[in-house]
């Protein structure tokens, strides 16, 4: 897992290169907000990621969103001495309980297949 230090465009270009060679056959939906480095002209797409755009305002949709919810509950309420304890206890919390159908399972949302599933 890596960690970036920033949340811009040259971040984001690390996350969907290093993204694109996880299983480079794969063809990868990214569904996005509308922050302003997720649309930057410079970004260079690789051919496997598609990049999906939420309508504007619309947090509830985000499965980001909803991931974020899940790992907040569960470190909620703990007191860390240093930030690299924090980022242990997620990286666990990601590597044992994220599995692909707990993540499905959180971020799943009719909105997608009635509204995006057709473009595909």
């Amino acid at each position: 897992m890596i960690d970036l230090p920033y949340c811009n465009t040259d971040m984001f270009q690390i996350y969907l290169n290093e993204f694109s060679i996880q299983k480079p056959k794969e063809l990868k939906i990214i569904i996005l907000d509308n922050g302003a480095f997720h649309k930057a002209k410079r970004l260079k797409i690789p051919p496997n990621i598609a990049l999906l755009f939420l309508p504007p305002y619309s947090p509830e949709l985000n499965p980001a969103e909803k991931i974020w919810r899940y790992l907040k509950d569960r470190i909620a309420m703990k007191i860390y001495k240093q930030l690299s304890d924090l980022q242990d206890d997620l990286q666990c919390i990601v590597q044992q309980q994220l599995s692909n159908h707990r993540v499905q399972s959180i971020t799943n949302n009719p909105f997608y297949e009635n509204h995006f599933m057709v473009c595909f």
